[in-house]
This record gives C-alpha cells, structure tokens and sequence, in this order.
C-alpha cells in the first residue's frame, strides 16, 4: 500500500520556448488542469497546483483544481515547493511528490512508485525515477539526464554525459550501448518535508552549476536520492510548440 502522500504541481507563467505554457490549450482544459486530473489518478491524498500568478490560480479555480499562489520571484521549482508545503501546513515527515506542470501524461502508477520508494528508503532524502535507454542516440544526447544508482537503488550520480562509461567497447566511439542498459533520468521527485524546507538553504554544488541538474545539489552535500526503475518510458513532456503539438494530437485521438 502506498504511504499517504501530497502531489504539488509547480506552474510559473513565464516560459522562453513557450509563453504562458500552463495554460496552453490541450483538447479543451488548460495544459495545468490536465496534469493536476492526471495526478489525481494517483493514490496521493491531495494534488495542489503551486502558481506563480493569478491566471494561473484562476483557471485552476475554473476547474475545480487546488490552487495556491506562490510568489512570483523564486529561483527554482524546489523553492515553490518548500513554500507551497508551508503554506499547506505540512508536517516534517510528510511526503510531497512533484509533478513538473509540462507533463500532462505522467503515469499515475510512476507517482505511487516514487513515493512507495521513497518511504522504503528512510535513508534517502529525495526520490525520482527512471527508465532504460534502448537507443545510442538518446544516450549520447546531452539533452537527455542519465543516472548511475547502486544495488539499493541509490542514485550515485546523474549526468548529461554518457554515464556509465563503457571503457572497451567505446574505445573506437559509442556505436551501441553498455550491459545492463544505461538509465534515463525521469523528472518526477518525491521529498520529505523537512528536506524539501532545507534543500533551498544549501549552497550550489559546483557540479550542479556545471551539469545544470538541480538534483545534484543534493548529493553533493551528502543527501541520497533513492530511483524507482520503470519499465515504461514516460508520456512525452511539453517544452516546445512542437511538444504541444504532438501532445494535442495524443489527446484528440
């Protein structure tokens, strides 16, 4: 059984490759509204949309969706999220699991993953998720977050480089892909209250700043991030108009 959870939906209006991408039509609902139905098909005991702006507060409310508005002026997601929790009044062990608010078909099945996980890791701080590359070029692609985890599934480290490193068989350039097939970071978190009210109070990592990963904050000072490994590989997400495009047409059909 899944441990009682929170899912919060950051929404932030501004976006360079996509103006006002919360609120981007998709077959009649707000792109926003269809990813907070889609987490509601998860066991989480609420699903909150976190908003940086009253558009977006407004069109939730349109909607029947939970809506806070957060400060417009925070400089990531994860500052959203430790005020959205506060504001919630969540407790320090709590769970909270973010659905970024461009992913308008995240399996509600993966949310219950990365908290399930989460929960049966009490030494990590933070979970997330990941899938099996089964192309080269998608493991070459520095666009596309792998990840490296140990046997307790304990994440050693994320990369936008080719990680692991096959020493022999790319000697002569990566032309096929390492034994076990190397994993795709997935952009879903589950975090434990306590740590998601720390986690913006740590200094960057200068890894972080050179990878541009968010998540390696956390391991550089000494956090565990726990990673669920599906066999599924996830919707496609929305960044691009093209993206928006291709995710109008999977819900006409």
């Amino acid at each position: 059984m899944t441990p009682a959870f929170t899912v919060i939906v950051p929404a932030r209006l501004a976006s360079t490759r996509l103006p006002n991408k919360p609120l981007a039509d998709i077959h009649g609902l707000p792109m926003v509204v269809r990813v907070a139905q889609r987490a509601a098909l998860s066991n989480a005991a609420q699903v909150v949309v976190a908003a940086d702006s009253p558009e977006i507060v407004a069109a939730c409310k349109a909607h029947g969706v939970n809506v806070l508005l957060t400060q417009s002026d925070h400089p990531s997601g994860s500052d959203r999220l430790a005020e959205a929790s506060a504001l919630l009044g969540l407790n320090a062990k709590d769970m909270v699991v973010n659905v970024q608010g461009d992913e308008p078909l995240m399996d509600p099945e993966l949310i219950n993953q990365v908290a399930a996980l989460l929960h049966q890791r009490p030494q990590a701080s933070m979970s997330t998720a990941a899938h099996e590359i089964q192309e080269v070029a998608e493991f070459i692609n520095p666009n596309v977050v792998k990840v490296v985890i140990d046997q307790a599934q304990i994440a050693l480290y994320f990369s936008r480089a080719p990680i692991p490193w096959w020493r022999d068989g790319f000697a002569q350039g990566i032309h096929s892909l390492p034994s076990p097939a190397p994993l795709r970071h997935i952009g879903i978190y589950g975090y434990r209250v306590d740590f998601l009210q720390t986690f913006p109070t740590l200094s960057p990592a200068p890894i972080e700043t050179g990878e541009a990963l968010e998540q390696l904050r956390a391991l550089w000072h000494g956090h565990k991030i726990a990673v669920h490994v599906t066999s599924k590989a996830p919707g496609p997400g929305v960044d691009t108009p093209e993206d928006l495009a291709r995710v109008q047409a999977i819900f006409k059909d």
